[in-house]
């Protein structure tokens, strides 16, 4: 091996653990957050845009015209850099798992909604001929029914959101593209560093598609029976 296919071998091998790590301590931690949160939120939202309460329904609408409308990244340019400009200072993990949560939400209300309203109108009716009330046969029927079809959807929002926080970086978190930018920065070797985080990110979606599959599965097996 040449001298200079020598050193790109071992920057290779000195960054993949720290890397790695990174991306275990900070990336996954953020994706698991944001988006069980972002989860909540979405639901809630989605209930809130079904409500017959215009003002609630308004405000959810509203919201999700924001957070669909915008770009992620501004989004969190305004949580980080824009609120501590008015004197509210919130440290980059933080930051990132309000922005992620807010963009994560806005994006799966709508994909539970039309998981919500897939679900035949009878299907109400019959817990509401149980003595049902509507909040029971939200949470005993049509929610069961409705998760059947929001799962493939959501399962492919989650793996975009582990792609999404590399934005984290731009908000002085060092997951784990910001660990590749230091590690650029160090060695100045931009296009082996990032096509070395690329193979990170592309690990964990192989995992997570893997995964994703077997859920759908499962899912699938539940509906025949």
């Amino acid at each position: 091996m040449s001298d200079q296919s020598t050193r790109l071998w071992n920057i290779f091998v000195d960054s993949f653990l720290p890397l790695l790590k990174a991306g275990v301590l900070f990336t996954i931690p953020l994706t698991l957050i944001s988006f069980a949160l972002g989860l909540i939120v979405a639901l809630l939202t989605a209930l809130a845009r079904l409500s017959d309460i215009r003002v609630l329904s308004g405000i959810a609408r509203f919201y999700v015209w924001i957070f669909r409308g915008t770009p992620l990244l501004v989004q969190l340019f305004i949580i980080f850099f824009g609120l501590a400009h008015v004197g509210i200072i919130i440290d980059p993990f933080p930051a990132a798992v309000i922005g992620f949560t807010l963009n994560v939400g806005a994006y799966n209300s709508e994909v539970i909604r039309a998981a919500i309203l897939s679900v035949h109108k009878g299907q109400w009716e019959a817990g509401f001929s149980l003595g049902m009330t509507r909040m029971q046969a939200l949470r005993r029927i049509v929610l069961p029914q409705a998760a059947r079809v929001a799962v493939p959807p959501l399962s492919n929002s989650f793996i975009s959101l582990v792609k999404d926080t590399s934005l984290a970086a731009s908000i002085a978190l060092t997951e784990l593209f910001g660990k590749a930018q230091q590690f650029t920065a160090t060695y100045y070797e931009p296009l082996l560093l990032y096509t070395e985080a690329a193979l990170i990110y592309l690990m964990f979606s192989t995992v997570l598609s893997f995964l994703q599959a077997r859920l759908e599965r499962r899912f699938d097996r539940y509906s025949a029976r």
